[in-house]
């Protein structure tokens, strides 16, 4: 008879999930997470904190694989055994702006500030959700935040004096860009999320897009797809806010000053925000930029193509090519106009 296996301990499970997890290998460090917070809930005596962070490991594994709402609960229950923990508040908070949750996102970057003023990441966040609550709400946003909970001081010095790299075994939330196993997960996706457009699904695909923006943040047409999704269902404040996230890595795309005009114009805004911003006024401005940016792309294209066609006249070196010559200043033309009009029905498309 074999001898029975002897299990690994819990300590030694979550060093193996924090190593697939630095190889990017995240669905492995969740299922030995797993492993190790079952063997650690069997343990007779445990340390709620040892808890916490592998409740805030695995939740970290959940965000890099897009899902947030796991991330949340994991990040939730972290809380409660090891309060004010700063990297479950930041991986919560991130998973609920993923969600779109972005009052509970601003008060857990709020709240990690309180821990540590000096987290660059809950600055940017607390920045983000400022701006895209104003959108939201406009400027009386903050009448309609949760409570934010007050950080004792015992427990900030507690928490300000413990090292942070060796509490979470080097798991962290620095951001050092999308990994390419990250850029290929969002962009599955994303293209899961045009499917479901595809298909009239707009709110389904606005979660794809939603999951895929939390993995790479710096596509652009994700945020432009999810434009369109939140066009199609009419909440046109998030579409400026994506249009505009959009447009701050791409000052000159097309999409998205096209829906955003159109958003501007469904918009109706209370008197207040009337007396400091006219819609109409953002609506023709962005339609002027599309058309001048339309005209500027078509004359390119126009040259570019007519340089073409005088390059395969020379090459002909013969009078006889003179005809064909002109000829294909007719097709080249042609293109032009026909790559005008498609490109003036681009904006609605993904």
């Amino acid at each position: 008879m074999a001898p029975k296996k002897k299990s690994q301990s819990w300590s030694s499970l979550k060093q193996s999930g924090n190593e697939c997890f630095k190889t990017g290998q995240y669905g492995e460090a969740t299922n030995f997470y797993n492993q190790a917070i079952k063997e650690l809930e069997k343990a007779a005596q445990k340390n709620p904190e040892d808890l916490a962070i592998l409740y805030s490991n695995r939740a970290a594994s959940y965000l890099k694989e897009g899902n947030c709402t796991e991330c949340v609960k994991d990040c939730t229950k972290s809380l409660e055994l090891y309060p004010f923990n700063v990297k479950s508040l930041l991986r919560r908070a991130a998973a609920y702006e993923g969600l779109e949750r972005y009052r509970l996102a601003y008060v857990d970057y709020k709240t990690a500030l309180q821990v540590d003023c000096n987290i660059a990441a809950a600055h940017d966040g607390t920045n983000r959700m400022s701006k895209a609550l104003t959108d939201v709400d406009g400027p009386s946003w903050r009448e309609k935040l949760p409570p934010i909970p007050t950080v004792p001081l015992s427990v900030r010095e507690k928490l300000n004096q413990q090292p942070a790299a060796p509490q979470q075994n080097n798991v962290t939330t620095k951001d050092t860009g999308p990994s390419e196993k990250d850029k290929k997960r969002a962009q599955t996706l994303k293209e899961e999320g045009n499917a479901l457009v595809k298909k009239g699904e707009h709110r389904k695909a606005i979660e794809k897009y939603s999951q895929s923006i939390q993995l790479n943040p710096n596509e652009v047409t994700t945020y432009t797809n999810r434009a369109l999704c939140f066009l199609s269902v009419k909440q046109y404040r998030d579409t400026v806010t994506d249009c505009e996230r959009a447009l701050n890595m791409d000052s000159s795309n097309i999409k998205a000053l096209y829906r955003r005009a159109q958003a501007h114009k469904e918009l109706q805004v209370s008197e207040t925000e009337q007396a400091s911003v006219c819609p109409h006024l953002f609506f023709f401005f962005d339609f002027s930029t599309v058309v001048a940016l339309l005209v500027s792309e078509s004359q390119i294209l126009y040259r570019r193509l007519e340089q073409s066609a005088k390059n395969r006249s020379e090459k002909r070196g013969s009078a006889q090519a003179a005809p064909g010559s002109a000829e294909e200043e007719e097709v080249t033309r042609g293109a032009v106009q026909s790559e005008g009009l498609s490109r003036s029905h681009g904006p609605l498309s993904l």
